[in-house]
């Protein structure tokens, strides 16, 4: 499976969200490729929104990790753009998160590259290209396993 959006507004990220979010269900790990500033937090953002959840969804640059209650699974957000090996998530516990054994959610990454060989069964992968103020190109595609 490979989806590529052209999108200008905030209402066609929403819809896509939308429409990603019928396929997510517990254990499952999506990764999020992109520049800084180019949406990855907003897409997080919708897709939490549309699971049902109340909470207030933030980038979790200094936190590393966000946690979101949904009615049917939890939401694990990271952020690895402060981290610069997996040896260094490995040391604030973040390994039992990646392992779909234990895992009773969906995990989306952001900046995984920061922490290459740590997860290595990855569902979805969403990159996203900064085109300008308000266009981007959004492309979700399988991951491996």
């Amino acid at each position: 499976m490979k989806i590529k959006m052209e999108i200008s507004n905030l209402n066609q990220t929403h819809a896509l969200a939308e429409a990603f979010s019928k396929v997510l269900k517990a254990p499952m790990i999506v990764l999020l490729k992109g520049d800084l500033g180019s949406g990855k937090t907003t897409f997080v953002k919708d897709v939490v929104s549309v699971l049902g959840s109340k909470d207030l969804v933030t980038s979790p640059t200094f936190t590393l990790l966000n946690t979101y209650k949904t009615p049917n699974f939890n939401v694990y957000h990271f952020d690895m753009y402060r981290l610069s090996s997996a040896e260094e998530a490995l040391n604030v516990g973040f390994a039992e998160y990646f392992d779909k054994k234990t895992l009773d959610g969906v995990c989306f990454v952001e900046w995984p590259e920061n922490v290459d060989g740590l997860i290595n069964d990855v569902d979805f992968v969403v990159e996203i290209t900064k085109r300008g103020e308000r266009h981007r190109v959004i492309v979700i595609k399988e991951g491996e396993k």
